[in-house]
């Protein structure tokens, strides 16, 4: 999935010279976290969050009367507290490659960018939307995980095995356990009624499936390791 497919593409945006009245007002009004902030020719010239705005919203409020507070709030503009440093990435990015941006840099939206041309955006919660629907949670389904030894042919295997039963399998994820180097596990997701008998056939095959939260893989660990 490219984010491309997903960004918001009627951006709400904001100039530098603006109050933070009118943010606020916009966030309000739009039911967003983020305003980005562009110049009268459209270029992307900083970033401004719910956040931003609580934060200096609340800072003097403890020591100014409302009429005070308001007449402050209004003469400051976005420009002086946007975030200038701004990530960015093109419709072209993939959906994990924008999860992973976001958790390095501690951010909650990335604008899309087409060149120079501002195109979209896109958040924690619309990348969070995708990959939990990538894994099957809207699905009536069964949660499965099998610990296997990296090798090639293992996915094969049990896919195999679960194909021979005419068992379904709506999704599948798979990645490493730490504790156990050689190890990964994989996670499937398959059709509620299925649940039991893809245990029974994986379990005759020799795998050992989980189907819980358990505290000591040790005992689930594949045979080979």
């Amino acid at each position: 999935m490219y984010i491309g497919r997903i960004m918001h593409k009627d951006v709400i945006t904001i100039t530098p010279d603006a109050s933070l009245v009118k943010a606020k007002e916009l966030t309000e009004k739009n039911n967003i976290d983020h305003l980005l902030v562009v110049d009268d020719e459209g270029r992307l010239k900083g970033v401004l969050s719910d956040r931003d705005l609580k934060k200096y919203w609340a800072s003097p409020a403890n020591t100014l009367s409302t009429h005070e507070l308001s007449y402050l709030i209004e003469k400051i503009e976005v420009g002086m507290v946007m975030t200038k440093t701004v990530v960015t990435i093109p419709p072209d990015t993939t959906i994990e490659r924008a999860a992973h941006i976001m958790q390095t840099h501690n951010i909650n939206s990335l604008p899309v960018m087409e060149q120079d041309e501002l195109v979209g955006i896109i958040t924690s919660t619309d990348v969070m939307g995708v990959l939990l629907e990538a894994i099957g949670m809207h699905e009536d389904s069964v949660r499965i995980c099998v610990l296997v030894t990296d090798r090639i042919g293992t996915l094969s295997e049990v896919t195999e095995i679960l194909k021979d039963n005419q068992i379904n399998i709506q999704s599948l994820v798979t990645w490493p356990v730490k504790q156990y180097p050689g190890t990964h596990q994989l996670v499937m997701r398959l059709p509620g009624d299925d649940g039991t008998k893809a245990v029974t056939a994986l379990t005759k095959k020799g795998f050992k499936v989980l189907t819980r939260y358990v505290k000591d893989l040790s005992q689930y660990l594949p045979d080979a390791v």
